[in-house]
Protein backbone atom coordinates (compact mmCIF):
# COMPACT_ATOMS: atom_id res chain seq x y z
CA UNK A 1 0.00 0.00 0.00
CA UNK A 2 1.30 3.44 -0.96
CA UNK A 3 1.59 5.89 1.95
CA UNK A 4 -0.63 8.93 1.55
CA UNK A 5 0.95 12.37 1.27
CA UNK A 6 0.68 15.08 3.90
CA UNK A 7 -2.00 16.96 1.91
CA UNK A 8 -4.18 13.84 1.67
CA UNK A 9 -3.86 13.45 5.44
CA UNK A 10 -4.76 17.11 5.99
CA UNK A 11 -7.79 16.69 3.71
CA UNK A 12 -8.96 13.72 5.80
CA UNK A 13 -8.46 15.62 9.04
CA UNK A 14 -5.63 13.34 10.19
CA UNK A 15 -3.27 16.33 10.40
CA UNK A 16 -4.63 19.62 11.76
CA UNK A 17 -4.67 22.74 9.61
CA UNK A 18 -6.20 26.18 9.58
CA UNK A 19 -8.83 25.80 6.88
CA UNK A 20 -10.25 28.92 5.25
CA UNK A 21 -12.36 27.15 2.61
CA UNK A 22 -13.36 23.56 1.91
CA UNK A 23 -15.74 21.81 -0.45
CA UNK A 24 -15.82 18.38 -2.12
CA UNK A 25 -13.24 19.38 -4.76
CA UNK A 26 -10.58 21.43 -2.96
CA UNK A 27 -9.61 23.28 0.18
CA UNK A 28 -7.64 26.40 1.06
CA UNK A 29 -5.43 26.29 4.15
CA UNK A 30 -2.79 28.45 5.81
CA UNK A 31 0.77 27.40 5.02
CA UNK A 32 2.67 26.30 8.14
CA UNK A 33 5.91 27.83 6.81
CA UNK A 34 4.75 31.19 5.39
CA UNK A 35 6.91 32.96 2.82
CA UNK A 36 4.74 36.12 2.86
CA UNK A 37 2.43 37.91 5.28
CA UNK A 38 -0.40 35.86 3.76
CA UNK A 39 0.65 32.43 2.51
CA UNK A 40 -2.15 29.99 1.76
CA UNK A 41 -2.32 26.74 -0.18
CA UNK A 42 -5.18 25.57 -2.39
CA UNK A 43 -5.23 21.77 -2.47
CA UNK A 44 -7.40 19.72 -4.84
CA UNK A 45 -9.08 16.72 -3.18
CA UNK A 46 -7.87 14.20 -5.75
CA UNK A 47 -4.25 13.17 -5.36
CA UNK A 48 -2.55 14.14 -8.63
CA UNK A 49 1.19 14.84 -8.33
CA UNK A 50 1.70 17.04 -11.42
CA UNK A 51 -0.26 19.17 -13.89
CA UNK A 52 0.67 16.90 -16.81
CA UNK A 53 -1.06 14.00 -15.01
CA UNK A 54 -4.40 15.82 -14.73
CA UNK A 55 -7.54 14.85 -16.57
CA UNK A 56 -9.62 17.39 -18.48
CA UNK A 57 -11.89 17.64 -15.42
CA UNK A 58 -8.83 18.28 -13.25
CA UNK A 59 -7.65 21.14 -15.40
CA UNK A 60 -11.17 22.63 -15.27
CA UNK A 61 -10.93 22.42 -11.47
CA UNK A 62 -7.81 24.61 -11.56
CA UNK A 63 -9.94 27.30 -13.22
CA UNK A 64 -12.60 26.88 -10.55
CA UNK A 65 -9.99 27.24 -7.80
CA UNK A 66 -8.64 30.42 -9.36
CA UNK A 67 -12.16 31.81 -9.62
CA UNK A 68 -12.83 31.04 -5.94
CA UNK A 69 -9.57 32.74 -4.92
CA UNK A 70 -10.59 35.81 -6.93
CA UNK A 71 -14.01 35.93 -5.25
CA UNK A 72 -12.57 35.39 -1.74
CA UNK A 73 -9.88 38.10 -1.82
CA UNK A 74 -11.26 39.94 1.21
CA UNK A 75 -11.70 36.79 3.32
CA UNK A 76 -8.22 35.61 2.35
CA UNK A 77 -6.57 38.96 3.12
CA UNK A 78 -5.23 39.56 -0.39
CA UNK A 79 -7.25 42.56 -1.63
CA UNK A 80 -4.12 44.59 -2.46
CA UNK A 81 -2.81 41.96 -4.87
CA UNK A 82 -1.56 38.39 -4.75
CA UNK A 83 0.67 35.87 -6.47
CA UNK A 84 -0.36 32.35 -7.45
CA UNK A 85 2.46 29.83 -7.69
CA UNK A 86 2.55 26.17 -8.71
CA UNK A 87 5.87 24.36 -8.26
CA UNK A 88 6.27 21.33 -10.54
CA UNK A 89 9.00 18.88 -9.63
CA UNK A 90 11.91 18.88 -7.23
CA UNK A 91 14.00 21.34 -9.26
CA UNK A 92 11.14 23.86 -9.07
CA UNK A 93 10.83 23.50 -5.30
CA UNK A 94 7.88 21.11 -5.09
CA UNK A 95 8.23 19.40 -1.70
CA UNK A 96 4.85 17.61 -1.60
CA UNK A 97 4.00 15.55 -4.67
CA UNK A 98 0.34 16.55 -4.67
CA UNK A 99 -0.56 19.38 -7.05
CA UNK A 100 -1.26 22.55 -5.07
CA UNK A 101 -1.37 26.30 -5.59
CA UNK A 102 0.46 28.72 -3.29
CA UNK A 103 -1.41 31.98 -2.69
CA UNK A 104 0.93 34.76 -1.55
CA UNK A 105 -0.04 38.30 -0.61
CA UNK A 106 -0.86 40.69 2.18
CA UNK A 107 2.24 42.77 1.47
CA UNK A 108 4.39 44.00 -1.42
CA UNK A 109 6.04 40.85 -2.76
CA UNK A 110 9.63 40.70 -3.96
CA UNK A 111 10.31 40.43 -7.67
CA UNK A 112 11.73 37.19 -8.99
Amino acid sequence: MVEECVFCKIRKGEIPSTTLYKDDEFMIIKDINPQAKVHLIAIPTDHVPYIDMMTQEGTALLGKIMGKISHMQEELGITEGYRLLINQGENAGQTVNHLHIHILGGEKLKDF
